[in-house]
């Protein structure tokens, strides 16, 4: 099992959201990342380059096509663009997501902020 408080989140200036970097490579946009929602809290609404692969390993988000749950697979074609949003409950949202291209955030509604490096560095 894996010991999800013993993973090394970093914050964002996201409120709730944080994330660990596996892997990531500038020049492709690729990286393996654990994202961290806290329940309610939200990653920024983002344009995926190149198709997008998620396994929610705890909690659930929802978006515009519909919600996930722990234990759940998600997959985004390129081009496809959401703004995923941790449900409501007890426990954050946890998943570990692959960018093949990485992705574009779009600038934040709530604060005008352009959002987060996807690249790591923030």
């Amino acid at each position: 099992m894996i010991d999800l408080d013993a993973v090394p989140f970093k914050s964002t200036r996201y409120r709730g959201v944080s994330i660990h970097f596996y892997r990531t490579d500038r020049e492709t946009g690729r990286a393996a990342v654990l994202i961290r929602m806290e329940p309610g809290c939200s990653y920024p609404r983002h344009r995926h380059t190149g198709p997008e692969e998620l396994l929610v390993l705890q909690g659930g988000f929802r978006d515009e096509r519909g919600s996930w749950r722990a234990g759940e697979y998600a997959w985004f074609p390129a081009g496809s663009q959401h703004h995923p949003v941790a449900l409501e409950g007890d426990e954050a949202c946890v998943f570990f997501a692959v960018a093949h291209e990485g992705i574009e955030l779009f600038q934040d509604a709530h604060d005008g902020a352009p959002g987060v490096d996807p690249s790591g560095d923030d």
